[in-house]
């Protein structure tokens, strides 16, 4: 996959905290070798308006905050059009349009985790496209011509019935029926998915996110929330005191769910760990507010230093909290993690 690197840090450190285990996960076994994403050399296009797909395209238009059921219900749309000789192509843009408009809003996926998903789900192109006052300010009758006709030689269109684009976000699905017999592609739109009798949003992922409701969560997404990034070098504490951890520290835009202990998995090298992750500060031993993800993977032996790694947060256990001294923290680290290998 040609991609940009995320600049998140994982450091061995060592203040850590807790987890939990969705779906059919082995409950016996602590290192397990799994294919957690097929890299399939997905083509990225990034910062530029200038560019011209090779071929017919099968595109799926959307924000894809989240990827959760109703964006991969886009993606199993457009990976089937493969069939008929078209790439698998996602057009989305390289900022929300909150972020733009000035609206502060944390993500649910960074860009290189969207990427790491997209690649794995069988996408052969990804369009990342600029939002900038400019192209904010394209017409949508443009944009069609353009970008959807031209430069990406659309031939089959799948998005929900909630779309928008162009100036004031007055382009809509209704636009794109309208121009399909003039640009000789077909269209295809999605429903939202529901889960519990509510439809599926990105809205509704991150505010279970920010419960703590990790279950829910996942069960919308369809897989567990993770974080993701580099294991670097660290304070060591976890490690004089005989508990290892690793510790990331997420792109400030990235949504964590409140500060607390999670049943955790942590994938590393293509290696699955049952874990236990502590979200927060390290109120303990720092008095800075650094927010991170400190990570105590059940089994796991070698050098973690530089490794990509990718921790699914899967349930809480326990809020985060100050404690009267290392030894205390350590006592509850190791009721922590007794609670953990016991999931």
């Amino acid at each position: 996959m040609n991609t940009v690197g995320m600049k998140m840090r994982l450091s061995l450190s060592g203040c850590f905290c807790h987890s939990l285990s969705v779906g059919s996960v082995p409950r016996k076994r602590f290192g397990m070798k799994i294919e957690k994403e097929n890299g399939k050399n997905m083509q990225i296009i990034e910062r530029t308006t200038e560019f011209e797909l090779p071929g017919r395209s099968a595109v799926a238009m959307g924000k894809f905050d989240g990827v959760h059921l109703g964006h991969r219900e886009l993606i199993r749309k457009i990976t089937e059009q493969k069939r008929e000789n078209c790439l698998a192509t996602v057009f989305t843009f390289d900022t929300s349009a909150a972020a733009f408009f000035g609206k502060e809003e944390k993500e649910l996926t960074t860009l290189a985790e969207k990427r790491r998903i997209f690649d794995g789900m069988g996408v052969d192109v990804l369009i990342e496209f600029p939002l900038n006052t400019e192209t904010a300010a394209t017409e949508p009758d443009e944009f069609v011509h353009k970008y959807i006709a031209r430069q990406m030689r659309t031939a089959y269109i799948c998005a929900g019935t909630d779309l928008s684009f162009g100036k004031r976000g007055a382009g809509d699905y209704r636009l794109l029926e309208r121009y399909a017999p003039r640009y000789g592609y077909r269209t295809e739109w999605i429903e939202k998915v529901k889960v519990d009798g509510e439809e599926v949003s990105s809205t509704r992922v991150r505010e279970a996110v920010r419960k703590g409701q990790m279950e829910e969560a996942a069960r919308m997404l369809g897989t567990p929330y993770s974080v993701s990034g580099h294991v670097e070098h660290g304070r060591k504490l976890g490690r004089t005191i005989g508990m290892p951890t690793a510790n990331l520290l997420p792109e400030p835009d990235k949504l964590l769910p409140p500060n607390g202990v999670y049943y955790s998995r942590a994938f590393v090298d293509g290696v699955m760990y049952k874990s236990v992750s502590n979200v927060g500060c390290k109120p303990t031993v720092s008095n800075n507010r650094v927010m991170g993800v400190e990570t105590y993977l059940y089994g796991f032996e070698g050098d973690i230093y530089g490794k990509d790694m990718m921790v699914e947060l899967l349930a809480f256990r326990r809020p985060e909290r100050k404690f009267g001294s290392v030894e205390e923290l350590k006592a509850q680290m190791e009721k922590d993690i007794a609670a953990g290998r016991a999931y």
